[in-house]
């Protein structure tokens, strides 16, 4: 249970770290409203959760688990790619089965080339007690090669 309020429970560090992906964190909070609790992106994931990045790039992990892990993996993302918005959000829910899938678009810039990036993203999230305790990625690797200039000419 969070404490009030809905603070992390487990300390992800100073959130200033992870400015880079605020038009993320946004879309999503707005995806997930009304089934999650807390006020910031980390404070919708149960201690335990798992995350699966399905279609990724190359050395990126294919699972990561637990929530300080997913932290400490998006902490360094503002060194590659800096995001300045998100849209396209569609949300498709499946109240049975306790699933949301969210289709988003993501728009920035790498930080190395200068290049823009947009990509598309698939999310999978299972909520069990008003937290995320499952996350099933699907994204376009072409985008994020194309914006790192990857592979080199």
């Amino acid at each position: 249970m969070d404490p009030p309020g809905g603070q992390v429970t487990t300390p992800i560090g100073d959130l200033d770290d992870f400015a880079p992906l605020d038009p993320f964190f946004r879309i999503i909070k707005e995806g997930l409203a009304g089934f999650v609790d807390g006020r910031h992106f980390f404070d919708f994931l149960a201690e335990d959760v798992v995350f699966e990045y399905v279609i990724s790039v190359p050395g990126y992990p294919r699972r990561v688990e637990g929530r300080r892990a997913v932290a400490e993996l998006y902490r360094g993302y503002g060194s590659n790619i800096v995001l300045r918005s998100a849209d396209e959000l569609a949300v498709h829910r499946d109240h049975e089965a306790s699933v949301i899938v969210l289709e988003y678009a993501v728009h920035g810039q790498a930080v190395q080339t200068g290049r823009t990036y947009n990509n598309h993203f698939v999310s999978v999230i299972t909520i069990k007690n008003r937290k995320v305790t499952h996350w099933r990625d699907y994204l376009d690797p072409v985008a994020v090669f194309n914006a790192i200039g990857w592979p080199a000419p």
